[in-house]
C-alpha cells in the first residue's frame, strides 16, 4: 500500500512532456526526433552584461595562491534526523547551546556580504538543513541577492518530498541527496534510523519537478556498500542523475581508518569491467568531482577523490559552521569567528578584513590528512559480494540492477529492492553470505568461507564456583578492574532447521518480507554490539571485529549460521558471538514464519574462544 502513491508519483514523472530546469522556469520536453533545446539559465543578454561589465574579483576571498572562493557553503543547523555511521557517533554529538548559533538575519547578513564580494553560489547544509523551520524563507531571500546564481542544498532526503515544492518556488536551483545503499535494511544499518522510502520519494519528486541532474551522494565504504557500484550505475540508464561516489573521509566520530577507504582507481576499475565504454567528461573549472558517462544513459557518474587525488589547487570552497565559524578548508582545525564580530558591532569593512586575512592563511592543500592517506599501506582489493553468494542449481536470474531500473521505468518502485537478486554463479555448492564490518582489521570484507578458528592451547580450566554469584548467593557482576587488557576472540555457531516449503523461498530470495540472508547478517552485527544491554551482567565490551555469515544446508533445509567477535580488553567475546549467532537465527525464524511456524532453532554453541587467564577453547 505504501508503495502505490509512490507509483502514481512516477507514472505522471514519466508520462510528463513538461519539465522544469534548475531555476524553476517550465521548458518543453523535446519530442522523438526533435533536436533538445539546452535549458537556460541565465538570459544571454545578462551574462553578456556580466562578462563585459564584471568587476574584478574580491582581494578579500583570494588567497595566497591565487584561488578566487566563490562557492560558500552555510551550516543551517548542527542537528540532524539521522546517524550515519561514517558522519557521527550512534549517540549524537553535543549540540551547541541555540543562543551560540547564527540567527536568520546573521546568516542572511553574511551571505549579503560574501555575495558582494563576489560569491556566486551558495549551498546550504548542516547536520540537515531540512528540519531548519525557516528553510523555505531563508532560501527565498537568498534568491532576492543579486549576483547569486546557485541556490543549492545538501539533504539526506527525509522531508525533501514534501518540501521541495515550496523550496524551488522559493528559488532553489540545485540538489544533493546523500544515499548510501538501495537495500532498506542496509540502510536503517547504515544510518541506525528509518527512512529509506521517504528517501526514495524525495529523489523521485526532485525529477518530477524539473531539476536535472539530481545528485546523489554515496559515500563508499569497504565491506559495507562498495559492492553496490554497478546497481548505483545502472540508474543512471533511465533517470537524470548525477551519482556522485565519495572517498570515505574521515571526521570526528567515524573511527576512520584507510582500510574502510575505496579509491577513486580502484571503483573506476571495478565499473569498467561491465562498462568498458564508459567515457570521462572535461573537468569543469573549480570541480570536486571527476565525471563519467556511459555513452546512451541519461546520467552519468562521478567521483569526489577527496583523499587519493586531492583536488586542492582549484579549491574555491569556503565553509560557514552553524555556530558562525568561517572554516577555510573542511579538513583544517582553523576557523575564525564572524559571528562574535557580527555582535561585536563590526562594520562591513572590518569583517571583510577578518574574512581575508583567514583566506589568506589558507594552506595550498590539506597536507596533514593527504600524506596520512599516502603513508598508509595500499588497500585490498574486498571479495565481490558476486563472489561469496552463489546458489546450487539455481539458473542466472535477473539483475538487481536492471530490476530497480525496469521498476523505476515502468512507474513500479518495489516495496524491499532484493540485494540478492543478481547475477548468481553455480560453481559453488552453497550459497553464502558473509559480513565483515571490521575497523581495524583484514579489509577483504565479504568473505566466501569462515575463518579457521583457533587452535586450542590446552584444556580450560574449570571453576567450582558460579562467578556471577557472590558468597550470599545473590546476582553479581564480575570486577575485572584488575585483569589485564588482552586479545578476545570468539567464534559461535547456531542452525535454524527452516523445512523444505521456507527453505526453498530463502534460497531463491522469494520471501514477501525480504532478503533474509540479508537481514539476518545485520541483526546479528547489531546483537554483538548490543549484548550487554540484553544480557544484564554482562561488560560492555569495544568490538574491534564483528563477522557474520549464514550458509545454506541443502541435506537438512537449514541455515548455519557463523558468528566471530574479536575486542582487545579485560574480559573474552563468548557472549558477543553467541548472541550474534542466536539473534540471526531468531531473525531467520522471524522472516519465515508466515511461511512455516515448524521452524527450529538449534545447536547454539560457543565453537571456539581465544584470550584470557583461563586459556583457549576449541570445540572438536
Amino acid at each position: 500500500m505504501a508503495a502505490q502513491p509512490v507509483s502514481r508519483m512516477l507514472r505522471r514523472v514519466l508520462r510528463s512532456s513538461v519539465r522544469s530546469c534548475s531555476s524553476g522556469a517550465p521548458v518543453t520536453q523535446p519530442q522523438p526526433g526533435e533536436p533538445s533545446q539546452p535549458a537556460v539559465e541565465v538570459p544571454s543578454g545578462r551574462r553578456r552584461f556580466l562578462r563585459e561589465h564584471a568587476a574584478p574579483f574580491s582581494a578579500f576571498l583570494t588567497d595566497s595562491f591565487g584561488r578566487r572562493h566563490s562557492y560558500l557553503r552555510i551550516s543551517l543547523t548542527e542537528k540532524c534526523n539521522l546517524r550515519c555511521q561514517y558522519c557521527m557517533p550512534e549517540d549524537g554529538v553535543p549540540l551547541t547551546p541555540k543562543a551560540d548559533l547564527l540567527t536568520t538575519e546573521e546568516i542572511l547578513t553574511l551571505a549579503r556580504l560574501f555575495v558582494k564580494e563576489g560569491v556566486d553560489k551558495i549551498r546550504l547544509t548542516g547536520g540537515e538543513p531540512l528540519i531548519r523551520p525557516d528553510v523555505v524563507d531563508i532560501v527565498a531571500q537568498l534568491h532576492q541577492l543579486e549576483g547569486l546564481r546557485t541556490i543549492g542544498i545538501t539533504t539526506n532526503g527525509i522531508s525533501l518530498a514534501r518540501l521541495l515544492p515550496q523550496l524551488q518556488k522559493a528559488g532553489l536551483s540545485a540538489i544533493n541527496i546523500s544515499l548510501d545503499t538501495l537495500v532498506p535494511a542496509k540502510f536503517e544499518f547504515i544510518v541506525r534510523r528509518k527512512g529509506f522510502r521517504k528517501v526514495m520519494e524525495g529523489i523521485h519528486k526532485a525529477i518530477e519537478l524539473g531539476y536535472s541532474p539530481v545528485k546523489v551522494n554515496c559515500v563508499v565504504m569497504r565491506g559495507l556498500n562498495e559492492d553496490e557500484l554497478p546497481d548505483f550505475v545502472a540508474l543512471t540508464e533511465g533517470l537524470p542523475l548525477d551519482v556522485r561516489f565519495i572517498e570515505y573521509m574521515p571526521f570526528d566520530g567515524n573511527k576512520w581508518n584507510f582500510r574502510k577507504m575505496v579509491s577513486y582507481k580502484e571503483m573506476l576499475d571495478t565499473l569498467r569491467q561491465q562498462w568498458p565504454e564508459l567515457e570521462k567528461l572535461p573537468e569543469e573549472e573549480s570541480s570536486t568531482a571527476k565525471a563519467f558517462k556511459i555513452p546512451g544513459f541519461r546520467g552519468r557518474v562521478s567521483f569526489i577523490t577527496s583523499m587519493s587525488e586531492h583536488f586542492c589547487g582549484t579549491c574555491n570552497r569556503l565553509r560557514i559552521t552553524a555556530d558562525g565559524n568561517l572554516k577555510v578548508c573542511l579538513f583544517g582545525n582553523s576557523e575564525v569567528s564572524l559571528r562574535d564580530h557580527l555582535r561585536a558591532g563590526a562594520s562591513e569593512e572590518e569583517l571583510l578584513s577578518v574574512i581575508g586575512a583567514a583566506v589568506g592563511r589558507k594552506k595550498r592543500q590539506h597536507a596533514e590528512l593527504f600524506s596520512m592517506c599516502q603513508d598508509s599501506p595500499p588497500a585490498i582489493p574486498s571479495i565481490s559480494f558476486r563472489d561469496s553468494l552463489h546458489v546450487q542449481g539455481l539458473r542466472h536470474r535477473v539483475s538487481f540492477s536492471s530490476q530497480m531500473v525496469t521498476l523505476w521505468k515502468g512507474g513500479r518502485l518495489p516495496q524491499i529492492p532484493l540485494l540478492a537478486q543478481r547475477w548468481l554463479g553455480s560453481g559453488l555448492p552453497q550459497r553464502h553470505y558473509g559480513s565483515h564490518l571490521d575497523s581495524d582489521a583484514n579489509p577483504k570484507c565479504l568473505s566466501p568461507e569462515p575463518r579457521a578458528p583457533a587452535t586450542p592451547s590446552g584444556p580450560l580450566p574449570t571453576s567450582d564456583q558460579l562467578t556471577h554469584v557472590d558468597r550470599e548467593g545473590q546476582a553479581a557482576m564480575v570486577d575485572v578492574g584488575g585483569k589485564p587488557d588482552t586479545e578476545r576472540v570468539a567464534v559461535a555457531s547456531a542452525v535454524v532447521l527452516l523445512g523444505p516449503v521456507a527453505y526453498k523461498l530463502v534460497q531463491e530470495n522469494q520471501l514477501k518480507k525480504g532478503d533474509a540472508l540479508v537481514v539476518a547478517q545485520l541483526a546479528g552485527v547489531q546483537a554483538a554490539k548490543l549484548t550487554s544491554q540484553l544480557i544484564p551482567l554482562c561488560h560492555h565490551v569495544a568490538l574491534s571485529h564483528v563477522q557474520v555469515q549464514l550458509e545454506l544446508d541443502s541435506t537438512r533445509h537449514a541455515v548455519v549460521v557463523r558468528a566471530s567477535c574479536r575486542a582487545r580488553g579485560p574480559t573474552g567475546v563468548e557472549m558477543e558471538a553467541l548472541t550474534s549467532a542466536a539473534v540471526a537465527a531468531l531473525t531467520l525464524y522471524d522472516m519465515c514464519k508466515a511461511v512455516s511456524r515448524d521452524i527450529m532453532l538449534a545447536e547454539i554453541k560457543l565453537v571456539s574462544k581465544t584470550g584470557g587467564q583461563r586459556g583457549d577453547f576449541h570445540r572438536t
